[in-house]
């Protein structure tokens, strides 16, 4: 029992009526995992990647909008999120479990989880969760140094979110900015700061998870308010079909701003009105009252953020470099690379010519050596001279 999307709730166990659990059986855990290791797969939600999805689309939105207008998204940036979305969304189920583990006992679908059921003891979680925190730091450390920090401040959102439904009847705005995170954390890796198209990204998420999770916590009204936590669902009750429906309103237009800054309209026009063509259908179409249905509808979500990072692509790798303003590169990339250095690299000055500075006239601020470098007029340099290219 909770309200996390993709934590807390099912994305793939049985609802038979009486004896029914959220943990589906014959899947490939049981198929291709040791017994051993089974527990913890589920208690990670390996079995379940639906809240994995709607974790690293932020993420790739964010990597894929920061690129250089023509270009591409850079790839190994991509595979990296992709990983830390598995290790954390798994962290993150872990707190969830370890701290809901009295309320799951209590609570009919959660009952045979790990850590209810007795397969998973308290103190082997915490090991679990300590080595799912050290695999996300081996992922952190290879991003820019503003990129590490977001990422260490978002362990307070980690952390504090499943706490959330005990307090406030709106834990899924919590829920919108612990999984959208990603959206700044993408932005930072590639650009190394935080620009206008990054916040309205995370702002349309946010709004975003509190459309999807709401109607996903239609399916747990009765169980949520027999135990005594809170949700958007009891809160809104009937007229959540309105709620939902302003939500993703307001996520398309957040979306669209961000989009229309840095990429070509006529590109990405179709995908993004696809994606909110899925939205108006989801709305539309939703039974709230229906716990399959609210399955559905929030497992559609993720055809919602592929459409969105379609867009994002087509429309950034179809613009003209004028387009875009500045902080999204400029020069031709590396190689292996689809963005520009956020810091440039430094050499050694060699060419003792450089020295001549110091002879200049004092209102030449720059000196620009032979080898392309600039040097403060009132620095000397020598051999051993550390500057940046510029």
């Amino acid at each position: 029992m909770s309200v996390t999307a993709g934590q807390g709730h099912s994305d793939g166990g049985r609802r038979d009526g009486a004896g029914h659990t959220d943990i589906a059986a014959d899947g490939w855990v049981d198929r291709w995992l040791p017994a051993a290791a089974r527990p913890y797969a589920r208690l990670a939600r390996l079995d379940r990647p639906i809240g994995t999805w709607l974790l690293l689309f932020p993420c790739w939105w964010s990597i894929a909008l920061a690129a250089p207008a023509g270009g591409w998204p850079d790839w190994w940036l991509m595979a990296l999120f992709g990983v830390g979305a598995v290790v954390m969304r798994g962290a993150g189920c872990t707190v969830n479990d370890i701290l809901d583990r009295d309320i799951d006992a209590r609570v009919e679908r959660t009952r045979a989880r790990p850590i209810p059921s007795g397969q998973v003891t308290v103190p082997q979680a915490l090991g679990f969760l300590g080595l799912q925190l050290l695999l996300g730091l081996l992922v952190l450390v290879q991003l820019d140094r503003f990129a590490v920090l977001l990422g260490v401040a978002s362990l307070a959102l980690v952390f504090t979110y499943p706490l959330m439904k005990r307090v406030t009847w709106w834990p899924q705005a919590f829920l919108g900015l612990t999984f959208n995170w990603g959206a700044l954390m993408g932005w930072a890796a590639v650009t190394g700061g935080l620009d206008t198209p990054a916040l309205l990204l995370y702002a349309g998420g946010i709004l975003w998870t509190l459309g999807y999770d709401t109607v996903y916590a239609h399916q747990d009204r009765e169980d949520d308010a027999h135990v005594g936590v809170k949700s958007t669902a009891l809160l809104l009750g009937p007229a959540s079909r309105r709620w939902v429906g302003a939500f993703f309103a307001g996520a398309f237009a957040l979306w669209t701003a961000a989009l229309v800054e840095r990429a070509e309209p006529v590109a990405l026009v179709v995908p993004l009105a696809m994606a909110g063509l899925v939205m108006w259908r989801q709305v539309r179409d939703w039974d709230m009252n229906d716990p399959a249905d609210s399955l559905a509808t929030f497992k559609d979500s993720r055809n919602v953020g592929w459409l969105v990072l379609i867009a994002v692509i087509a429309g950034v790798s179809t613009a003209p470099e004028a387009r875009q303003p500045a902080g999204g590169g400029g020069g031709p990339p590396e190689p292996w690379r689809s963005y520009n250095r956020v810091h440039p690299p430094f050499q050694l000055v060699s060419d003792p010519r450089v020295a001549e500075a110091d002879r200049r006239p004092l209102r030449e601020q720059l000196v620009r050596g032979p080898v392309g470098l600039a040097l403060p007029q009132d620095r000397p340099c020598t051999r051993s001279t550390l500057a940046p290219e510029i």
